[in-house]
Formats: structure tokens, sequence, C-alpha cells
């Protein structure tokens, strides 16, 4: 996957992700010098590093998307009589699923 192709030097905090989802709400793609105020927002990253991010989370979401990144095993949970956990039909609504 796209995402860990990213150097240790690059990598991004829960909070520094947030702050990069929020500028992205403000600063949309017709927002002029868009990268830099969303680097700006961020802090201690350049207009690069934060037009990275974002083409490397686009890329990731296309590659799901396109059913390139396989669901995750879950584990069931026995209680009784009632089974926890993901079940067959669960799977098939999350493959598919779109983000839009």
């Amino acid at each position: 996957m796209a995402s860990s192709s990213m150097s240790s030097s690059s990598s991004w905090t829960s909070k520094q992700n947030k702050m990069f989802e929020r500028a992205l709400a403000v600063y949309d793609k017709d927002t002029p010098d868009r990268w830099q105020n969303v680097a700006k927002a961020v802090g201690s990253k350049s207009a690069e590093e934060v037009k990275r991010h974002y083409d490397i989370l686009v890329e990731d979401l296309m590659n799901i998307e396109q059913d390139l990144v396989p669901l995750p095993k879950y584990k069931t949970v026995d209680v009784g009589s009632k089974s926890r956990g993901i079940n067959d039909f669960d799977l098939r609504l999350l493959k598919n699923m779109r983000i839009q």
C-alpha cells in the first residue's frame, strides 16, 4: 500500500492528521495556495509534504474502492447462543461500500 512507503522523517501524528483533515475542509480544491494554507494550518509540514500526504491518501482510497486492499480478518466471539463480530452479511456490505 502507498502509505507504507512514507519515510519515518515524514511521519504524521494523530494531532497533525486531525489538523490536516480540518484544513482540507476549510481550504477546498479551488482555494488559491491551498497546500501552503494547509501546511500553515498543520504546522511543521511543508506545502510539498501536505500535498504528498493528500496524494497518498487519495491513492489508498482508490485501492480500497478497487478491492485491491483485503478486508481485515475479524474474530468472532461466541457469547452463549449469540455470536458477536463480523459475519458474511457484514462482509458483503463492507465490500460493496463506496466512499464518496
